[in-house]
Formats: structure tokens, sequence, C-alpha cells
């Protein structure tokens, strides 16, 4: 595990749901929380990019997070929301089920993820946490997005 990516003790993480999984993700990464609204399409995008969003006159990605961690593709409704995260230099909105709560890191909570023999399986996840809930993933948002923008033809 690459101890870089790993919060330190007092650091506070996001507590997200998709489907039955909770995943964690880093609070100094998330710029907001927005209720569901439809994302514009956005041609030729691949599955887990449902479109655009209109941030105060910042355009940006949708992604379905769920389908892009192989949880299956999202049916966003009322009760979803769109986490805004800061990924690299690009701000994205991540659709999520539902935002569950605010973990505080402390000394030995996260855990090397089991190794499955993949590098796929755990390219998303820095780490593992026992709470009261279950388990939680760490989520590695730099494996989000492409490594390789995508450059719009004018």
């Amino acid at each position: 595990m690459d101890r870089s990516h790993i919060p330190q003790p007092g650091a506070e993480l996001i507590s997200i749901r998709i489907g039955d999984q909770a995943y964690a993700i880093d609070i100094m990464a998330v710029r907001e929380i927005r209720g569901w609204t439809a994302a514009t399409p956005l041609p030729h995008a691949p599955p887990h990019v449902l479109g655009m969003m209109n941030l105060r006159g910042a355009i940006l990605p949708v992604i379905d997070l769920g389908s892009r961690l192989g949880l299956g593709p999202a049916e966003p409704n009322a009760s979803s929301v769109v986490v805004v995260a800061q990924i690299g230099e690009a701000q994205v909105g991540l659709v999520v089920d539902a935002v569950s709560d605010i973990l505080t890191v402390t000394e030995g909570l996260i855990q090397t993820p089991p190794d499955v023999g993949t590098f796929d399986s755990l390219q998303y996840v820095n780490g593992v946490m026992t709470t009261d809930t279950g388990i939680v993933s760490l989520l590695s948002l730099d494996n989000v997005l492409p490594a390789e923008p995508i450059v719009l033809a004018a």
C-alpha cells in the first residue's frame, strides 16, 4: 500500500454509499455536495461518464462512480447525490447514492486492502477500514479519471 496517499491520524473522510457498498473520500478533495440534477449528455463519452454539469459557470464532467468502480450503472434519482471533488487539476462531479457520515482517521484505522491477485481490483482503493457499520474502502480518486486528459476537438 502506498502510504503517501493515506490520510494521517486526525484527518477527516466523507463516507459515501453506492448500493450496499461503503466508501470514503478524503474530505480535503471534496468541494461541495449537491442534490442530483440530470447531466447534459456528452457524445461518445465512456459509459461511466453521465455527461456534464454547470457549476457556477464552470463545466464539470459527471461520473457514475459505481459504474467506474465496476459495480454496474447507476440509476440516479431524487435521492442521489453529486459529490464535487478536486482530482488533480480537475473538478468532477461523482454521482453516489448517499453521503453517510464523516469519519476521523485514528492510528491504525486504515489497513492494507486484501491482495486478490489483480491490479484492477485495487487501483481505486488505497486502504480499508472497519467501522461500526462494516468495512469501508478508502478510494483513490486519482484513478477515477483517466491519466490522459480528454481533448475535445474544436
